[in-house]
């Protein structure tokens, strides 16, 4: 099997995307942060010590996304033409659903600028409330679906 971040004398490289055509590329992610009551509560109320949680979350993932070759060795910087974020209230976890969509035209997908937005949008709700409730979870970071590329589309 031929890994394609290996060249002939297996070092690691970064793949030759320069014979793709371009295409629209569209990738949606999401995640899930579970917490206690106390902290939900002070989130929702805007009540959290170091301000609106949910408002510097939805900064953080998109840019997050938009430093994703900088964090994920093997990642071609990306030229993105769009990046939403949105956050859900989950009163019943209690807890939080970031939901982010990337997309640009190009040679290469954003799955991974989708995945790194929604997991740095997540730790960022971590770090803001952490010193009400340590023991949150952050679970189900996943890719949703994609769209574009020679691969086609997926959608979970």
């Amino acid at each position: 099997m031929n890994l394609t971040h290996l060249d002939e004398k297996d070092r690691p490289k970064m793949v030759d995307v320069s014979e793709k055509n371009q295409t629209t590329r569209i990738a949606v992610a999401s995640g899930i942060i579970q917490m206690s009551q106390d902290a939900y509560d002070a989130i929702v109320n805007e009540k959290a010590k170091k301000g609106p949680v949910l408002q510097t979350a939805v900064i953080a993932a998109i840019m997050g996304t938009k430093k994703t070759s900088e964090l994920i060795p093997m990642c071609h910087p990306l030229n993105l033409s769009g990046i939403n974020c949105d956050v859900e209230e989950l009163p019943e976890l209690p807890g939080f659903k970031l939901e982010l969509t990337a997309k640009l035209t190009g040679q290469t997908g954003v799955e991974m600028e989708a995945l790194t937005g929604v997991s740095i949008g997540l730790l960022t709700i971590y770090d803001m409330v952490k010193a009400i409730d340590k023991g949150m979870v952050i679970k189900n970071v996943q890719l949703e679906s994609k769209e574009g590329g020679k691969s086609g589309n997926y959608k979970r």
